[in-house]
């Protein structure tokens, strides 16, 4: 009879223990917090914004600032066109800016006396009468409705090439005017606000009346102011000379501008004062 011994553990037969049993995994809970991304981190301090009034304030003079400058290019971008103008152009457009407040200081100083003698004048309504009439003389001559006669200069253009066109004689209206004339009469035409030159060189019509060469423009006005603005360097009458054409101004104390148009009733225009 032999003598079995136990193994280790006290169990016969040399059997392993039984595995311990594993506890069970229960569910996560349920208010464990979830991982975030970055991106919805980014999102979230993105939006909705949070403005503060510091960040409000830099926004508002960052605005004014680029409204400042937006508006200084464009003043420059305005301005370029002068700076890249001709010398004798600039001199002309002077010249026609000296003249023109020169004539509106006039135009002030008459408005004045106007004013000073209806207030002076014992019987203001016989006053205001005269002054009524010489309006209406003064509309009538700017009409080309009233003949009129003052110092002025007489202008000559001779175009034995035929080469002026009728957009130089228009330009020269347009020198006139600028230099402060009153009445102007081409070739027995009197030319007002709305008067057109049409046609080619030799043949020019103007408002629908054919003219011929030499052009013969009678002018009233200051003949100081009138001559100088024709003969300014690129003037009229360098452009004319450039043309082959030649141009001659000769003063008068005394032109005579008679050539009259008819007084158009407006289809539509009507007084408004009752």
């Amino acid at each position: 009879m032999t003598n079995e011994q136990n193994p280790p553990g006290g169990r016969p037969g040399g059997a392993l223990p039984p595995e311990a049993p594993q506890p069970a995994r229960g569910p996560a809970p349920a208010d464990a917090p979830k991982e975030i991304s970055g991106r919805q981190r980014l999102l979230a301090g993105l939006w909705p914004p949070r403005v503060s009034r510091a960040q409000l304030i830099v926004a508002l003079l960052l605005f004014v600032l680029g409204l400042g400058l937006a508006i200084q290019v464009r003043s420059n971008s305005d301005n370029s066109a002068l700076r890249g103008a001709r010398q004798e152009d600039l001199v002309r457009i002077l010249d026609e800016l000296d003249n023109r407040t020169q004539r509106l200081e006039d135009e002030k100083q008459r408005l004045d006396d106007q004013r000073t003698e209806l207030e002076n004048s014992s019987d203001q309504a016989e006053e205001a009468r005269k002054q009524t009439l010489e309006k209406e003389r003064q509309l009538g001559i700017l009409a080309g409705t009233v003949a009129a006669h003052g110092p002025g200069i007489t202008l000559t253009i001779d175009d034995p090439t035929g080469a002026v066109e009728a957009d130089m004689l228009l330009d020269t209206v347009q020198e006139l005017r600028a230099a402060g004339a009153e009445a102007i009469e081409v070739n027995g035409v009197r030319v007002i606000a709305n008067t057109y030159f049409s046609g080619d060189g030799g043949d020019i019509g103007v408002d629908g009346r054919r003219i011929k060469a030499p052009y013969e423009f009678e002018v009233i006005g200051k003949p100081q102011d009138l001559e100088p603005a024709l003969n300014i360097p690129g003037g009229v009458v360098q452009t004319l000379e450039k043309e082959q054409a030649t141009a001659g101004v000769t003063r008068s104390e005394d032109i005579v501008v008679d050539a009259l148009r008819p007084a158009k009733e407006p289809d539509y225009a009507r007084s408004s004062t009752q």
